[in-house]
């Protein structure tokens, strides 16, 4: 597929078929995550495949609305390390970007599930405890997603961007 082709077909999949994603396709999706941008070329994200059956259950179950995590074939969790580089934040979420057009360009569906919550610390502490403890994650990482991959069951079909888009500002806002 050629780039805008990737993106047009990228959707939130959460309903995947029972069918192993070779490792082939895995490695790509992990050198799409180690080679997307960095604040200073920093190595402030660090990302923890998952593919144990007992393992995706677990994660599951983190208080963050990722139950669909459990019937993927594989997950990555991407965490930021603030003690590496004060843009952690923004390099893990572009290195999430980069994972799932990887996992498009592968034929796979995914899905993203936030474990960071930038405005509320409480519910950031429960649903990194959860994770950390499953993946014995150290304290220093943050824990800025889950996401998880498969074949889809299904495709809602490609988007289109929308006509006169009150996103998009010419010149000024």
């Amino acid at each position: 597929m050629e780039l805008h082709e990737i993106i047009q077909n990228r959707r939130e999949i959460t309903n995947f078929k029972d069918t192993p994603i070779p490792e082939d396709s895995m490695q790509k999706l992990m050198d799409a995550a180690a080679l997307a941008p960095a604040g200073n070329n920093l190595p402030s994200r660090e990302f923890i495949v998952v593919r144990r059956k007992e393992t995706l259950a677990r994660l599951a179950k983190t208080p963050a609305t990722v139950s669909w995590v459990e019937h993927a074939a594989a997950a990555v969790v991407v965490t930021g390390r603030p003690d590496v580089s004060k843009y952690w934040l923004q390099d893990s979420s572009i290195a999430c970007g980069f994972l799932w057009l990887a996992a498009v360009n592968e034929g796979l569906g995914g899905a993203f599930g936030a474990v960071y919550h930038a405005q509320d610390a409480g519910e950031t502490e429960k649903r990194e405890a959860h994770v950390r403890g499953v993946l014995d994650i150290p304290a220093d990482r943050h824990i800025t997603a889950i996401l998880g991959f498969g074949w889809p069951v299904s495709h809602p079909g490609a988007k289109t961007p929308p006509e006169n888009s009150e996103l998009l500002h010419d010149e000024t806002f």
